[in-house]
């Protein structure tokens, strides 16, 4: 009887291993069609100083998220400093950028919580939320990007190598729901979203701040892509950055890839050229550097991560993605 089980839980690591060799096979194709001296010529391009701003700009990024959980947390009753805060959301960002395992940033974050005798329900629901509020900030931008999708020549989009990527990858996720009895599943998750978010119904004002740390948080983000862009000679509005952006986020959400890796840097690559107009060179390295820098920023995290380890392996919490 145990045996089923087991089995039904490796299928969603079977799908995302299967996805994150297929979009790095793809990215790895990209590379080799565009040709590495191309883009290392477009790296070159860019200023040092450019990429010393971007770095700065993507810690304040990190912090802005910081705040958000910091700020539900609070507004919850829950009694944890800010420093804490930091500490615990830094190794979540660590484990999402450079441990590949079943083991997210959402899972480290709650051992961190637990690990400070914080109350377990609200600890839960507040990282729940915290994802709503990402998610529910990403899609005020989206609208953005909306002029160039719908003047997109579509004929082109579907001849271009990238978009297999995506087609592809809407079949594995298609494939993986049906699977998983995506309708119990989906009325699970619905359940607990309730349940998290009415803890902050009665509290506008919290919910309001959060928010604002996430605009700051897009902000930041959009930022960067944009010093990357215009060093490179592709000058892409920030409006317009932040609801292509947005699009990509939406899809690397789909549960296919391992902490997006591959999947992130085709889709920007593919929205960008194909909807901003810049060049497939441009957009690749840009995908690659941003996916750099956010590494980067996150190595901070690596500090505190061992001591959060064996907490998060003795949590079975359900990933809300």
């Amino acid at each position: 009887m145990t045996e089923i089980p087991m089995k039904a839980r490796s299928r969603p690591a079977l799908w995302r291993t299967f996805g994150t060799l297929l979009a790095l096979g793809l990215l790895v194709y990209l590379l080799s069609k565009q040709g590495w001296g191309e883009i290392w010529q477009a790296v070159q391009e860019i200023a040092i100083w450019r990429v010393a701003l971007a770095m700065t700009i993507m810690m304040i990024s990190r912090l802005a998220v910081s705040g958000r959980w910091y700020t539900l947390l609070r507004s919850s009753g829950v009694k944890i400093t800010l420093g804490q805060t930091l500490q615990i959301t830094f190794a979540g960002l660590f484990s999402s950028n450079f441990l590949p395992t079943t083991i997210g940033g959402d899972v480290i974050r709650l051992a961190g919580a637990l690990q400070l005798k914080l109350d377990p329900a609200v600890s839960a629901a507040s990282l729940i939320v915290d994802r709503l509020v990402g998610m529910a900030g990403m899609a005020m931008a989206l609208p953005f990007g909306l002029p160039s999708f719908l003047q997109a020549n579509f004929p082109s989009l579907v001849s271009n190598g990238a978009s297999l990527t995506l087609a592809v990858g809407s079949v594995s996720a298609f494939q993986h729901l049906r699977q998983q009895a995506w309708w119990k599943k989906g009325i699970r998750i619905v359940k607990k979203l309730v349940e998290a978010v009415s803890l902050w119904i009665k509290q506008p004002g919290a919910l309001a701040l959060s928010l604002l740390f996430t605009w700051i948080h897009m902000l930041c983000l959009f930022g960067v892509l944009a010093l990357l862009f215009d060093g490179m000679g592709e000058h892409v509005p920030l409006w317009l950055i932040g609801g292509l952006y947005s699009l990509v986020y939406f899809v690397t959400l789909m549960p296919i890839s391992i902490n997006g890796y591959g999947l992130q840097e085709i889709s920007m690559t593919f929205v960008f050229s194909s909807l901003a107009n810049v060049s497939v060179s441009s957009g690749l390295t840009a995908a690659l550097l941003f996916r750099t820098l956010m590494m980067t920023a996150s190595l901070p995290g690596a500090v505190f991560v061992p001591a959060l380890l064996p907490g998060a392996k003795s949590e079975s919490v359900e990933n809300p993605e």
